[in-house]
């Protein structure tokens, strides 16, 4: 079973899918995709619920199961979102049309298509220039625009609501653990940010040879396996520990707690010996969860 994201998993993707009738897939649509099924009425918005998965079957393709799903915080954020960028481009749209310097309609086009592209709320915006008939470059010519409500009301009942798909059928799978086996991509994703960038740091690599770089991603890799352990051995340590602000444990405190702990080399009267620093109570908890003796 092959669990993928909107961008991973292609309409061209799935066709090579299909060559395998072994191979199965778990995806999310975009919202292109929701908006489809919505006209071609396969789903109904009354149908998505924060507290229940329906699950629905197109007809003309009944090989595939979509399980529809709704985020009260996504959408209360989306609407949010909507709304402030909603109020930029007013201000933007109103500083355009209240200008006072002669320009010509391409320029004042312009300057309304960048502002519409940077905001991505021209679906949303109807409007049109209306020119100065006596001459080209004029103060005269006039921006006129308007929200297109019904667009906007048709997109925001969309807010927080999401479709799972796959071609699975319910025996292997029911909805609610198909919907889950889509939310642990998360855990995919959390796993390559640890390599990349938060504690591995796998890249850059400046190797050039390819024996090298299998090895390094390797190591990498083998780092990652060993944190993933000590998460769950330290979960208890986590799961006690306060929230928010008076959080006081991550896995990287752990780290820096445990890299006190040192082992240095003493010499006296030519007598050469290691001597160890002694863990304090909290190291001694983590190292005790751990597994680890010193």
């Amino acid at each position: 079973i092959f669990v993928g994201d909107r961008g991973m998993v292609t309409q061209s993707n799935l066709s090579k899918f299909k060559q395998h009738p072994e191979l199965f897939s778990i995806s999310a649509l975009t919202h292109k995709q929701m908006q489809q099924l919505l006209e071609k009425e396969v789903v109904q918005i009354e149908l998505f619920d924060e507290h229940e998965i329906h699950e629905v079957v197109d007809v003309e393709n009944p090989g595939q199961r979509y399980c529809l799903c709704q985020n009260p915080y996504t959408a209360k954020k989306s609407r949010q979102t909507r709304r402030r960028l909603m109020q930029l481009t007013k201000e933007g749209l109103i500083q355009i049309g209240n200008y006072k310097r002669k320009t010509t309609v391409e320029k004042l086009g312009a300057r309304v298509g960048k502002l519409l592209s940077k905001y991505k709320l021209g679906k949303y915006v109807k409007w049109e220039i209306k020119k100065d008939s006596k001459a080209k470059t004029s103060i005269l010519h006039e921006l006129i625009w308007e929200w297109d409500e019904e667009k906007i009301k048709e997109e925001s009942q969309l807010d927080g609501c999401y479709i799972i798909r796959t071609d699975l059928n319910k025996e292997e799978m029911n909805a609610q653990q198909v919907v889950c086996s889509y939310k642990k991509l998360e855990l995919v994703e959390t796993a390559f940010r640890n390599l990349k960038t938060v504690q591995l740091e796998m890249r850059p690599i400046y190797h050039k040879r390819d024996d090298r770089i299998r090895a390094h991603v390797f190591l990498c890799v083998l780092a990652y396996y060993v944190e993933w352990h000590m998460h769950k051995r330290l979960k208890k340590l986590f799961d006690e520990d306060g929230e928010g602000k008076n959080r006081r444990w991550t896995f990287s405190g752990v780290i820096d707690s445990l890299k006190q702990i040192c082992s240095n080399k003493v010499k006296v009267n030519n007598v050469e010996f290691y001597q160890n620093t002694e863990p304090n109570e909290e190291q001694k908890k983590i190292l005790e969860l751990l597994g680890v003796k010193l």
